[in-house]
């Protein structure tokens, strides 16, 4: 039975818009007729009950990414740019990029070439001014109402480590001034640009990545000592004092130690904004309860989720089906030690973006970047050859743009729920389809629903003694917008 929004008198109480991206090839299309049976999920919202207030989602800027729109015909450049970040698109409000190189760089470089150079007087951002500088320059003249970035070096130069390299290695106490004027000068060269930025990591990944790329390592000990008497007081002196600084950002079953240490008391605090985190220890699990607990040790403090991706994988072209079949496997498919195997079984690309997003907002989680925005069809460029895959695949040799359906995923949650928007109570009867909600700045409430099973459900939404009647394919993600009277 099908039946649409103006026909039928029950959801004529609760006026609704519900955008879907599904298997079946709907890609953020907006439905008007859905099928009805005798048991609905009961999705509960309650506006009263509420929790986090939301930063932004988005991507994040890297050196792969704007190289390969340079190499593009303008006409695609700008249409991949329109598409993350004007309001018509994806509508990006949360984003990241890199202080020197990373993974995701054509070749190893930093900002402090000269040995030994102290006060950093040969400092220079030259390597990002031909790629990078342009892409966020260009998408920061598309966004309407603007994006905040975060930046992270991978490391320090090698010249401050104990090892000199650019992989691995720790930074050497003598060095510790220094690297926090490395802070204070990227920011400045960076405004010169006309960019400003909003947040900085202390660094990358401090436990390393297994030694593969660029990587600093910190325990949380040493880093919240860093922050305490040396970056947060330096970016405090030289006028940084708003730019916020987030600690950690790694994989979240390690969160408990590092918010043990980072808020420890007032003094270990005081120049935390907050703390950042990855994805990749699960293909599916998005750890509650050490989210919570991160939460509970820092109630006022930010949560963000500076990056994940499908990693350890080559991207398939023009291959919708592909994202959403349990085919994907990450580096723990084939790394992970015997007794964590469990946490990377072959997974669903669109069900782990999905799961995760909407996992986190229901464990307070404020904002949450996806990495890389564009990558080629080798899953690439990357100067260790560390393949991974972006929502927006292009060949540019071709000039050709493959959309994935993780795009459409990220701009159901990034175009719908805005900064400002406080996570409200939502409730849904099922150990299956998940779901969760905002109500926004403008006073609309954005509900995300995932339905990850073969069937087609239909579903009651019950707010403030009204109620709307919907249904949601087989395979597929909503996003329902109530407009309240």
């Amino acid at each position: 039975m099908a039946f649409s929004l103006q026909s039928c008198k029950v959801t004529d109480k609760l006026k609704v818009e519900v955008y879907e991206t599904s298997a079946q090839g709907h890609s953020l299309k907006k439905i008007t007729e859905f099928t009805q049976n005798d048991k609905p999920l009961i999705i509960k919202l309650n506006p009263e009950e509420k929790f986090q207030t939301i930063t932004g989602f988005g991507g994040s800027f890297t050196e792969a990414s704007a190289y390969l729109l340079n190499k593009l015909s303008q006409a695609n450049r700008k249409k991949i740019l329109d598409a993350y970040f004007s309001e018509e698109g994806a509508n990006y409000s949360l984003t990241r990029t890199h202080i020197a190189s990373c993974d995701f760089s054509l070749s190893n470089y930093t900002y402090a070439k000269v040995e030994n150079d102290l006060k950093l007087e040969h400092f220079t951002i030259e390597d990002d001014k031909e790629d990078l500088i342009p892409m966020i320059l260009d998408a920061k003249a598309i966004s309407k109402e603007g994006f905040k970035i975060i930046a992270s070096p991978w490391t320090s130069p090698p010249w401050m480590k104990d090892n000199k390299k650019y992989v691995g290695g720790k930074l050497l106490p003598e060095f510790n001034d220094a690297f926090a004027l490395y802070f204070s000068k990227y920011l400045y060269a960076y405004k010169k640009e006309g960019i400003d930025i909003w947040g900085v990591t202390v660094i990358n990944e401090p436990h390393g990545n297994g030694n593969n790329w660029e990587s600093t390592l910190f325990s949380p000990e040493e880093m919240t000592l860093f922050v305490q008497n040396h970056l947060g007081p330096k970016l405090e002196k030289d006028g940084w004092a708003d730019v916020k600084i987030f600690g950690y950002d790694q994989n979240r079953a390690g969160l408990p130690e590092w918010v043990d240490a980072m808020f420890k008391n007032e003094a270990t605090s005081k120049y935390f904004a907050g703390t950042a985190i990855h994805w990749y220890e699960s293909t599916y699990e998005y750890f509650a309860k050490e989210l919570q607990y991160a939460h509970n040790k820092a109630p006022n403090k930010y949560l963000i989720e500076t990056e994940g991706c499908v990693d350890s994988e080559v991207p398939h072209w023009n291959d919708d089906a592909w994202y959403w079949k349990k085919e994907a496997t990450d580096w723990g498919w084939d790394w992970a030690s015997e007794k964590e195997k469990y946490l990377h079984p072959k997974y669903a690309p669109v069900n782990r973006y999905a799961n995760d997003i909407i996992g986190c907002l229901n464990n307070w989680v404020d904002g949450w970047v996806d990495w890389n925005m564009v990558l080629d069809r080798q899953g690439g460029p990357n100067w260790f050859k560390n393949w991974c895959v972006a929502p927006v695949i292009v060949d540019d040799k071709n000039d050709e743009v493959y959309f994935t359906p993780l795009y459409y995923v990220m701009a159901h949650f990034s175009k719908f729920m805005r900064p400002g928007a406080v996570k409200i109570g939502c409730t849904i009867d099922s150990n299956e389809v998940v779901a969760t909600a905002v109500k926004n700045p403008d006073g609309s409430i954005a509900v995300a629903v995932f339905n990850p099973t073969e069937t087609k459900q239909s579903i009651e939404i019950n707010i403030s003694n009204k109620n709307a009647l919907i249904s949601i394919d087989a395979k597929a993600l909503q996003t329902i917008i109530i407009k309240q009277n």
